[in-house]
């Protein structure tokens, strides 16, 4: 008798424990009628962060620099020629250099470089074509004014890449002093215009360092007529950008024969600057 009523207690308990416990696993209910699991996994998601709008203002950057150039190859007019060659030290000696001013203006990926350049070379030891001349005495003077246009097709964070078009305007000015004076000395000047084409490609190596290399090709007034730079620049504050290059440029004029005008040269030297970010 005492068997069966323990069987009796146990078997009520037992039960009651078996509706109980899954009720109080599953836990209590929110007023929606869902469990903690179907809220958690219901909830709406976080608003992503809007993306920033492109900047489509104008910025523009001003860069003067000089040049210190040396010049080789062979200039002349009215039939008398000179074979040049004179380094950047030698021009130096002569407090000869070379003057050079960059803008570029900027919109979203638009942009719209102009350089301008003038630069005045002496030599007095140039190799004369003429029989019973020593030497001659070449004056040079160049100013040049390239603007272009082109489409940032590549604007990343750490690269940046440019193509461009456009021309490149050329004023030359020679005077020949023939020593001895077996002809008299005279001066002529020249000026035309060639299109070109190139791009611009800029690498960050830091948040302060960068690299900058650019060059362009044509012709048209000349027969050929391109450049190359190249130009590590370091950021010494948010406006301020120093800059150390190199600069090679190349042109071959001659006028339709007979020629009364020729200058096939590669002037090449060092460049020192400074880039303003004024916006």
């Amino acid at each position: 008798m005492r068997f069966c009523k323990t069987f009796l207690v146990g078997s009520t308990v037992l039960l009651l424990l078996m509706f109980c416990l899954p009720a109080v696993a599953q836990g209590p209910s929110d007023s929606t009628g869902l469990t903690v699991q179907d809220q958690t996994t219901s909830a709406p998601a976080p608003p992503k962060a809007a993306a920033p709008a492109d900047d489509d203002n104008w910025h523009f950057n001003v860069t003067p620099y000089l040049w210190f150039p040396g010049v080789s190859g062979t200039a002349g007019a009215l039939g008398h020629y000179v074979g040049v060659h004179a380094s950047p030290g030698d021009l130096l000696s002569n407090f000869q250099i070379g003057l050079m001013g960059n803008v570029e203006a900027r919109k979203g990926r638009l942009v719209i470089p102009i350089d301008v350049l003038w630069i005045h070379l002496t030599n007095d030891k140039g190799l004369p074509f003429d029989t019973g001349v020593n030497s001659i005495k070449l004056g040079l003077t160049e100013t040049l004014v390239t603007p272009k246009i082109g489409y940032r097709i590549v604007d990343r964070e750490k690269v940046k890449i440019d193509a461009l078009v456009g021309f490149r305007y050329w004023y030359l000015g020679e005077s020949l002093n023939f020593q001895p004076q077996l002809f008299n000395g005279f001066s002529k000047s020249q000026s035309w215009a060639d299109g070109i084409a190139g791009g611009k490609f800029e690498f960050a190596l830091s948040p302060k360092a960068s690299i900058t290399v650019g060059g362009d090709a044509g012709g048209g007034g000349s027969q050929l007529d391109y450049q190359a730079v190249g130009v590590l620049g370091y950021r010494v504050s948010r406006m301020m950008v120093l800059d150390l290059g190199y600069r090679y440029l190349y042109v071959n004029y001659r006028n339709n024969p007979p020629a009364s005008f020729v200058f096939d040269a590669h002037t090449s030297g060092a460049l020192l600057g400074v880039t303003f970010n004024l916006k």
